[in-house]
């Protein structure tokens, strides 16, 4: 998978390239920079620091790994959170995109992240979670390359913050609602679907569609559907990835999008519209979000290759909140998951 979260000490995972939280000065600060000098080497690693010399936030610079098992330690300065009214995003996102930048200049195919800024630089973890996010898809849409955001707080801290909370929230109101539509057709003798319509809620313990049917539709959206109608008619008479590429083609993407955003590999992706092999669900749905597609679209994705949403898999429901959202990021979606101890779409 190009993009993947693990929990882990940082100067323990094997990559090309580590990245580093660095001081703008020569410093040895606390956190994953004294981690990485003493498991680097400290005399010697400090030694390369000095030639360097000043880091001004948004900086990036590259030295030797030493004693780490990769080749090399890219040491980047974040910026400090200031209110938000300071360039601090877009500083950020900058130092992300060298980052990557610099390691692709030095032929690394992997590298490891901490999460940046987010800890003593006191970054809103939400908003440096969707500049990281953002900046590793935009950089896979057009590179390879294997990119892994090491997490070392203990497994009871959410990496995802008040986005997890968000989605945790969603889950549980959907939960309520399906037990309040039971106990109302018990009570009432009407089954679940007349019980939802009776109390005008979604029916998420028949189909999570239903919580995505509260949003209204514009007149491009309902279109757009009935268009994907006429893509997925022919069914019976084309392999699933000749019907990928109609649907890449109608929605006006590239591949290179669909996958990214999907995160899944090029290989793989190629192989997909070849035909050569049959998806999982958890890359069905991953699909359905790299295409872009709204809730009544994902259902007819998956009824395509054979799987439909499950009203009792919390993994179908988180996917659910981001589709009702349109926030399309299956790196995000990853997130959420491993916050909670599911097991991500990207997971071989």
């Amino acid at each position: 998978m190009p993009f993947q979260i693990i929990r882990n000490d940082i100067t323990k995972v094997k990559a090309d390239a580590i990245v580093n939280t660095a001081n703008p000065n020569v410093f040895i600060g606390a956190g994953v920079d004294s981690a990485i000098y003493e498991a680097a080497g400290k005399e010697l690693l400090l030694t390369e620091r000095n030639k360097i010399g000043l880091l001004v936030p948004g900086e990036v610079a590259i030295t030797s790994a030493f004693n780490l098992n990769a080749k090399y330690i890219i040491h980047v300065s974040s910026p400090w959170w200031a209110g938000g009214d300071k360039g601090e995003a877009e500083l950020l996102r900058s130092c992300y995109d060298k980052t990557l930048k610099l390691a692709k200049d030095n032929n690394c195919k992997s590298i490891a992240f901490p999460l940046l800024a987010t800890g003593s630089y006191d970054f809103p973890k939400k908003l440096g979670l969707e500049i990281a996010v953002s900046a590793f898809t935009d950089f896979l849409e057009e590179n390879e390359m294997e990119i892994t955001l090491v997490v070392f707080e203990k497994s009871t801290v959410h990496i995802s913050g008040e986005l997890g909370k968000e989605v945790k929230s969603y889950i549980d109101d959907l939960y309520v609602e399906g037990a309040l539509q039971k106990e109302y057709a018990r009570d009432n003798y009407l089954d679940v679907e007349e019980a939802s319509s009776v109390l005008r809620m979604p029916d998420f313990m028949t189909s999570i569609k239903g919580a995505a049917a509260e949003d209204d539709d514009d007149a491009c959206e309902i279109e757009e559907s009935e268009d994907l109608e006429d893509i997925l008619g022919d069914i019976y008479t084309e392999t699933f990835g000749k019907h990928l590429q109609k649907l890449i083609n109608k929605k006006g993407l590239k591949n290179s999008q669909v996958y990214a955003a999907a995160n899944i590999s090029k290989q793989y992706f190629s192989k997909l519209l070849k035909g050569q092999v049959k998806p999982s669900k958890e890359k069905v749905l991953a699909l359905a979000v790299g295409l872009r597609l709204n809730m009544d679209e994902a259902e007819d994705f998956l009824r395509l290759a054979g799987y439909a949403f499950s009203p009792i898999s919390q993994t179908d429901t988180v996917v659910a909140f981001f589709l009702k959202k349109q926030e399309f990021s299956v790196a995000m979606i990853d997130i959420v998951l491993f916050d909670y101890g599911l097991d991500t779409l990207s997971k071989e």
